[in-house]
């Protein structure tokens, strides 16, 4: 398990990708950070997370033919390490970096995140740049076999002592920035290497060893997936949260398959180690992607999402842009009921899935909570129903079965509202994709 306290419950934030891809600015960073600040702070939100190519020029101007400009312009030093482009994000200039921007989020309240890439930069090793604190110099470092299958920026790092100070030079960097957290893409799972998806993992245990050498706190986020199970000591040991899908998108088939994969790692939630079920797409997204809409999710499938990632413990990222975000999805994102599950201590457990309802349990035995929630997955309006003796698969759970032959009352945590089970049956009609939760208290 990982050792540090980085990250004691899931981290909440806003990353920009779902809805500006590679173009976010340094003027709509802050818009959002105004936001969040203004409106998401006091519920848990509190990271802002710049994703990738923020350090290149003019990025999204061929996204007829790319998305990652091939060897496109990128802002860099002398050291090899990339920097903020200049002109959208122009407090960086005169080797500021991201500091001026971290300190405005910071003084809101705020954290700061970046997004970067596995590895070292191309140019950088085509071009022989220097290695910060060695002799050593880009190319003796990088290995031009090790690259990422849809982005062309970088070359994996060996793993020599070399490449070691590579990275220790970049957490040097980001730590005087003010960096709160970093989302490692290209590492989690290198898919393009069929034969060996986790040809990564020296690089994930340098970049920790970075982060710790580096003297601050700065969670580290792997991606993309889906994350290996087998692996997930490894995961568990050199990072806080890692992606078990690849990227998450308003797809209702998307999000049934959810359910799969947070059963395959609902044992692997503890205190700063969090399975990711990746971004929220809430809100308006797909600016960036020439595709600007409203989620395709119904409210129906947006509830359904925000209960199973908080009920299972997965880290909440919203993709939208927030200064547009309407009153609908800020109460999806403001229910204090429902943000109450974040909670390593809250254990989850799906109870029974198949292909029209799911059941899951969630058990909070440091503060006595115990909490059912019934999914719909069926296209049609459906009735679930589920006996309490049921609710004893949960091996987290203190027993609600046969031992204890009373009702129990129910509190729905989206509504507010109360009620009792009968004849020790909990059921519920849920409209197509919709799903009701409930906390659980034993009447006397």
């Amino acid at each position: 398990m990982n050792k540090n306290n980085f990250a004691p419950t899931p981290p909440m934030g806003w990353n920009s990708y779902d809805y500006y891809d590679t173009m976010v600015n340094e003027e709509q960073v802050k818009a959002n950070a105004d936001y969040m600040s203004a409106h998401l702070k006091d519920y848990g939100w509190e990271y802002i997370v710049i994703d990738i190519q923020w350090y290149a020029h003019k990025p999204g101007t061929m996204r007829d033919q790319f998305q990652y400009i091939p060897f496109s312009q990128l802002e860099m030093d002398k050291y090899s390490r990339l920097l903020p482009d200049p002109e959208r994000f122009p407090s960086s200039t005169g080797g500021s970096g991201f500091k001026p921007l971290a300190d405005y989020i910071h003084s809101l309240g705020l954290k700061f995140g970046i997004h970067i890439m596995r590895g070292i930069p191309r140019i950088a090793a085509h071009k022989h740049y220097n290695i910060k604190n060695t002799s050593a110099t880009a190319d003796m470092v990088a290995d031009p076999s090790s690259i990422c299958g849809w982005n062309p920026d970088m070359y994996g790092v060996r793993d020599t002592k070399a490449g070691q100070a590579y990275y220790d030079s970049l957490l040097e960097l980001y730590a005087s920035w003010g960096v709160d957290f970093i989302k490692c893409d290209d590492i989690c799972n290198t898919n393009l290497y069929r034969e060996n998806q986790y040809s990564a993992r020296r690089e994930i245990e340098m970049l920790s060893l970075a982060i710790q050498r580096s003297k601050r706190p700065i969670v580290l986020s792997l991606s993309p997936g889906p994350a290996l199970i087998d692996k997930a000591w490894h995961y568990e040991t050199y990072a806080n949260m890692w992606r078990i899908t690849d990227d998450f998108w308003d797809n209702w088939d998307l999000l049934k398959d959810m359910f799969d994969r947070c059963e395959l790692w609902q044992t692997h939630v503890s205190k700063g180690c969090y399975p990711d079920c990746d971004m929220l797409p809430l809100g308006r997204v797909g600016r960036g992607f020439d595709q600007e809409r409203q989620t395709l999710f119904t409210h129906e499938e947006q509830r359904t999402m925000m209960t199973l990632w908080c009920l299972f413990g997965s880290p909440l990222m919203l993709g939208a842009e927030m200064t547009q975000l309407d009153e609908w999805t800020l109460s999806l994102l403001t229910n204090r009921r429902i943000l109450s599950l974040l909670t390593p201590d809250c254990r989850p457990w799906q109870v029974r899935h198949d292909a029209s309802q799911a059941v899951w349990t969630g058990s909070n035995e440091k503060q006595g909570n115990f909490y059912l929630a019934l999914f719909n997955l069926s296209d049609e309006t459906d009735e679930i129903c589920v006996s309490l003796d049921e609710l004893t698969t949960n091996p987290f759970v203190v027993d609600y079965g046969k031992s204890y032959q009373g009702e129990v009352d129910l509190m729905d945590l989206w509504s507010g509202n109360t009620s009792v089970s009968k004849d020790r049956k909990i059921s519920r009609t849920l409209a197509a994709h919709d799903c009701a939760i409930f906390e659980l208290t034993r009447t006397l």
